[in-house]
């Protein structure tokens, strides 16, 4: 499975395979397992049937590592009515936002303007912005975003990655701000001097930082943990802690990407856990699509029957 990741990850990368891939057939409706269509109409409409079963969501537009800044301030005005629609239509839905479609490849500052301009307007309609974390390059210029953002309103959280060596201490700096963190086993191509390579240490480490975090509700009140995965041992690892250490619901909910494990998230919901959904829509999806299959590599097997399907 090791080697059919990168395989994977590599190809998330190659802008030959996203040009021919995503004029087959086959692969679009492979996809749509994992999205419910390129619009945000779609994705909204998805948001409504699993409010309508309990589930709250999180709506993130693809694409990043966008160069000009008409583009990132269209990105902005975007996310602005993305909000606006979700109060409009009562849904229990956040927004996850990549730092590169604000502009932080290319001008600091106006990606800061643009991430403040969100997270004012979602405190103004009771939401929250998530910040989505990218490659390892990324993840000193995203905490400091967040940081200067969280300084300014509870109403913004980051993503950490369990996979990357880094995110324990990255995690402990960010106690005393009372954070709001979904963790994520992380889903980019990175050397091993940087990530953990065994899933076995992934699963480690991300135990060990969600259980840690739970357990620093003294030394940082107010934190908040989106524990985010599909691996059913993990969950119930972590469901055992919770249960023993009685840490309060209202302390954390579970987050899984849509289209994925829908069993155990009904189980979860049954068992009247808080879980969300993060639903992704846009046109820009081919190197996402090839990190959802890299994190589970089980899943080229659904993307085969169909090619086996014509």
């Amino acid at each position: 499975m090791g080697l059919i990741r990168n395989v994977l990850l590599l190809g998330s990368q190659s802008v030959w395979l996203r040009e021919r891939a995503m004029r087959r057939p086959f692969v679009r409706r492979s996809v749509s397992r994992f999205m419910p269509g390129e619009h945000l109409e779609d994705a909204l409409r998805a948001a409504k049937s699993l409010q309508a079963q309990g589930i709250g969501t999180i709506l993130t537009h693809l694409g990043e590592n966008l160069v000009e800044a008409s583009e990132a301030e269209e990105v902005t005005r975007h996310y602005l009515e993305v909000l606006g629609q979700i109060r409009a239509s009562g849904l229990d839905t956040r927004i996850s936002v990549k730092l590169t479609q604000l502009g932080l490849d290319f001008d600091a500052a106006l990606c800061q303007k643009n991430l403040l301009t969100l997270v004012q307007r979602a405190e103004a309609l009771g939401n929250l912005v998530w910040i989505d974390m990218e490659g390892s390059d990324y993840v000193g210029r995203t905490l400091e975003q967040y940081r200067n953002a969280r300084l300014r309103s509870a109403q913004v959280g980051i993503c950490l990655q369990a996979y990357l060596r880094r995110t324990a201490a990255d995690l402990e700096s960010l106690l005393p701000l009372g954070p709001s963190v979904r963790l994520v086993k992380g889903a980019y191509r990175e050397p091993a001097t940087i990530a953990f390579a065994r899933k076995a240490d992934v699963d480690h480490n991300f135990y060990t930082l969600a259980t840690s975090f739970l357990s620093a509700r003294e030394r940082s009140p107010g934190a908040f943990l989106g524990i985010g995965t599909h691996d059913p041992r993990l969950l119930r690892g972590i469901e055992d802690f919770v249960a023993r250490e009685q840490i309060p619901p209202t302390r954390l909910e579970y987050e899984m990407l849509y289209g994925i494990q829908r069993r155990l998230q009904q189980e979860l919901i049954g068992a009247g856990r808080p879980l969300r959904v993060l639903i992704s829509y846009g046109e820009f999806w081919f190197p996402w699509y090839m990190r959802r299959l890299a994190e589970r590599p089980a899943n080229v097997l659904f993307v085969a029957r169909n090619l086996l399907g014509g």
